[in-house]
């Protein structure tokens, strides 16, 4: 059985990747992409949903996830409330983008699950 912060963790990375697979699918369309196949810890959380993302929105990915998985906090804060951010350089922008975007892609469709992850 899954401990707490394993579930929080799946949680997240989960929004994560739906979060980033839609951006890339709508944003970059005419883009080459690849479905992840990756070893060690972010496959153990990514390979279930075989992402089809550009390079760009997989080296994105991969910096939050594992930024995810190495935060120290628990309970996490949301990132943009959190007193030692840990994101590189130009990764906390194209976050902020993606989750702009994609939450509110997600609630334009219909998926009222996300609007609670996206405002809070």
């Amino acid at each position: 059985m899954k401990n707490l912060k394993e579930k929080r963790i799946l949680k997240d990375i989960s929004v994560l990747a739906n979060f980033t697979s839609a951006y890339c699918r709508e944003n970059h369309k005419d883009f080459e992409k690849k479905i992840l196949n990756l070893k060690g810890p972010l496959g153990k959380f990514l390979n279930e949903y075989s992402l089809k993302l550009c390079k760009n929105c997989e080296k994105t990915l991969l910096h939050g996830c594992a930024k995810r998985i190495l935060c120290p906090y628990d309970p996490k804060p949301q990132c943009k409330n959190c007193p030692t951010p840990c994101y590189r350089n130009g990764y906390r922008e194209k976050m902020r983008e993606i989750m702009r975007f994609s939450g509110l892609y997600f609630i334009k469709k219909g998926k009222i699950s996300y609007i609670f992850k996206y405002m809070f």
